[in-house]
């Protein structure tokens, strides 16, 4: 497994990252075999939220964990706050409280990375800064970062906050390309052409800051992969998959990977052997034409 820097930070990390947002769905044993399998994998980054499993996943994954010879110095774990029902909330009271409780619930003493989740239109960037501060002080949290969030959302944090932001974990695949596809169409009246993510892909090479795409194998009808619906991107990454001897699971993770920006993938699934398939991704480096073959086959125009 490939490793990146995240971030401007020290944190050597996978390439490909386990999601565990569907963790509380499994048994320990079950969950011990999903986190097993991934760390042989060279999977070390596992990435949690507070919201996932109402914090249930977080604690199916910490009891899990005992049940194999993994120690939490061999793994980096990172995970959210800011997300309540029905609404955001990044005052500083609840981001101290939802990170007392991901630790507490993770058993662990420190989180590697802690994102802000959702943007909260209410931020108040000074407690933010204090938040961040005193979690950092108390060696809570060791490193921060976004998700979902602008360019200016960003800057606007960055001038109250003391620690660099590392990471952003945005929305992408190869049937979710906005970020990509406003780049491409500047200066037409092509509909693609409208920037939805404020040139968020420019701003994170630029700032060094470490994109994250969730959801890599998703579309708006659900999984893309295998999915009738969208047979023309699947023939397309089952074809040249077998130049690089993997199937067309492992080529959509390698289509995001093989971009310049140097992401980290993190993936959803709970299935021992997807995982196993999806890192046959990691170091797979196809060509420039091959990646456009598949962007065009997605469905999006080269103008």
């Amino acid at each position: 497994m490939k490793k990146i820097k995240l971030g401007r930070s020290d944190l050597n990390v996978s390439e490909i990252a386990l999601g565990c947002m569907r963790m509380d769905k499994l048994n320990a044993e079950d969950a011990a075999k999903v986190i097993e399998t991934a760390f042989d994998e060279g999977i070390n980054f596992y990435d949690h939220a507070d919201i996932y499993g109402k914090g249930e996943s977080e604690k199916r994954f910490a009891e899990s964990l005992k049940r194999t010879s993994i120690k939490r110095d061999d793994i980096l774990l990172q995970s959210k706050a800011g997300i309540r029902s029905g609404f955001f909330d990044f005052s500083k009271e609840h981001i101290i409280s939802t990170v007392e409780g991901s630790l507490k619930r993770l058993d662990t003493e420190y989180l590697d990375v802690l994102l802000l989740h959702r943007p909260d239109a209410l931020v108040e960037p000074g407690e933010v800064a204090e938040a961040f501060n005193e979690l950092y002080s108390a060696g809570k949290v060791k490193h921060f970062g976004v998700s979902n969030h602008s360019p200016l959302q960003i800057e606007l944090l960055k001038k109250y906050i003391d620690q660099d932001l590392i990471a952003n974990q945005l929305q992408f695949s190869v049937m979710h390309t906005g970020m990509v596809d406003a780049g491409i169409h500047v200066n037409t009246k092509n509909e693609n052409s409208i920037d939805h993510d404020r040139a968020i892909l420019d701003y994170s090479r630029i700032n060094d800051m470490t994109i994250q795409p969730w959801s890599p194998v998703h579309a708006e009808k659900g999984v893309f992969l295998n999915n009738p619906e969208y047979q023309e991107v699947n023939d397309k990454l089952t074809e040249i998959g077998k130049k690089y001897d993997v199937d067309n699971e492992a080529m959509a993770i390698a289509w995001i990977l093989r971009h310049p920006a140097q992401m980290q993938v993190i993936l959803g699934t709970m299935t021992p052997e997807r995982i196993r398939n999806y890192a046959k991704a990691s170091g797979v480096m196809m060509t420039r034409e091959e990646w456009y073959s598949i962007y065009r086959a997605a469905g999006n125009i080269v103008p």
